[in-house]
C-alpha cells in the first residue's frame, strides 16, 4: 500500500485551503494596515497545515500522535473528531 502522507489528509487539504483563504483576505481593509495582528493571524492559520505535516514526518506513530492531539487540542472546531 502506498503512503499519501499528509498531503492526503483531508483536514491538512482544508487547513492549507483556509491559509490561503487568510493570507487573501488580511490584505484588505483595516486588517492590512495592523502588520502585527495580520502577521499573527496568518501564523496562526499556517500553524494547522504546519503541524499536520509535522506529525507525519515524525519517526514513531507515538511521537505523531502527540503532535495530532496537540492541533486537536488548539483546534477543536475545524479537527473533525473521529466519532
Amino acid at each position: 500500500m502506498e503512503k499519501k502522507g499528509f498531503k492526503g489528509l483531508l483536514v491538512w487539504q482544508r487547513a492549507k485551503d483556509l491559509a490561503v483563504r487568510i493570507y487573501k483576505m488580511s490584505n484588505k481593509g483595516l486588517l492590512g494596515k495592523d502588520f502585527g495582528l495580520r502577521d499573527q493571524i496568518r501564523r496562526c492559520a499556517v500553524s494547522i497545515s504546519s503541524n499536520l505535516a509535522e506529525g507525519d514526518e515524525r519517526d514513531t506513530n507515538k511521537d505523531a500522535v502527540r503532535f495530532f492531539i496537540f492541533l486537536k487540542i488548539r483546534w477543536p472546531n475545524y479537527v473533525p473528531s473521529s466519532r
